[in-house]
C-alpha cells in the first residue's frame, strides 16, 4: 500500500477537522453572496484569464468539470476551450471505487446526467475513459486556497485521489489548475497529510503561482 493510500485512511484531529469545515462553510457563505451578475462577470473575465495561461495554450487535452451551485461558473470556459479545439474531458464518479473519479471525453454531443451530488457529468462509457498520463492539464475546483496554494474542498476527497499519482511526482508533464471566485482566497488554510497542494490557482482576476 503506498503512502497517499495509507494517509488516505487517518483520521483528522478533531481541532483541524473543526477548524477545517468552519472554513468550509465561511467560504462556501462568501461565493453564495454573489449576485447573478457578480457571478456571470466572473465566469466572462476566468475564460479570458484562463485562455491566455501557458498550460492552457500548450495543452492538447484539458480534464475540467461542470460547475454547481455557487461554484465559478465553468459554462463559458468549457464553451471557450471546445471553440479552441481543445480535447476535453469531464470527470465521472466511479462506479466501483467509492470516493474515486474517472475522466471522460467530452464534447458538444455528449450525453449527460446527473450524479447523486447534483453535478452534471458524462454517462459512463468504458470506451471515453482516458488516463491520467493522456491529459496535459487538469482544472479542479475548489473552497478555498491559501497562499501557499493549500486548497479545501468539499470534503470528499475525489481529487486528492484523482492527484495522488501527480503528486507522489508521477505525470510530470501534468499541470493541475485550481479555479476559484477572488472571495474564496484566504491566509492560511489548516492542512491534513493527504492534502494536495496546487502550483497554481486562477481568479477572474489574478493568476496565482507557488512554489
Amino acid at each position: 500500500m503506498d503512502s497517499i493510500a495509507r494517509v488516505s485512511q487517518q483520521t483528522s484531529s478533531p481541532d483541524t477537522a473543526n477548524a477545517r469545515q468552519a472554513l468550509r462553510q465561511k467560504l462556501k457563505r462568501n461565493r453564495q453572496q454573489l449576485s447573478p451578475a457578480e457571478q456571470a462577470e466572473a465566469a466572462s473575465l476566468l475564460v479570458a484569464q484562463l485562455l491566455q495561461t501557458d498550460a492552457v495554450k500548450n495543452a492538447k487535452r484539458i480534464a475540467a468539470y461542470h460547475s454547481f451551485g455557487a461554484e465559478l461558473d465553468t459554462g463559458p470556459l468549457l464553451e471557450a476551450l471546445l471553440a479552441s479545439n481543445k480535447q476535453l474531458c469531464l470527470p465521472v464518479l466511479h462506479p466501483f471505487a467509492r470516493g474515486h473519479l474517472l475522466m471522460l471525453d467530452y464534447d458538444q454531443h455528449t450525453p449527460l446526467r446527473m450524479n447523486p451530488y447534483g453535478i452534471a457529468e458524462p454517462v459512463l462509457d468504458c470506451r471515453r475513459v482516458v488516463p491520467i498520463a493522456e491529459i496535459d492539464c487538469l482544472l479542479t475546483p475548489l473552497v478555498g486556497f491559501d497562499l501557499q496554494g493549500n486548497r479545501i474542498g468539499m470534503g470528499g476527497g475525489f481529487y486528492d485521489r484523482t492527484l495522488a499519482g501527480w503528486a507522489q511526482g508521477r505525470y510530470q508533464h501534468l499541470q493541475v489548475i485550481g479555479l476559484a471566485h477572488d472571495c474564496q482566497q484566504v491566509a492560511s488554510i489548516p492542512c491534513e497529510p493527504w492534502d494536495v497542494p496546487l502550483p497554481m490557482v486562477i481568479t477572474p482576476t489574478q493568476c496565482w503561482r507557488f512554489a
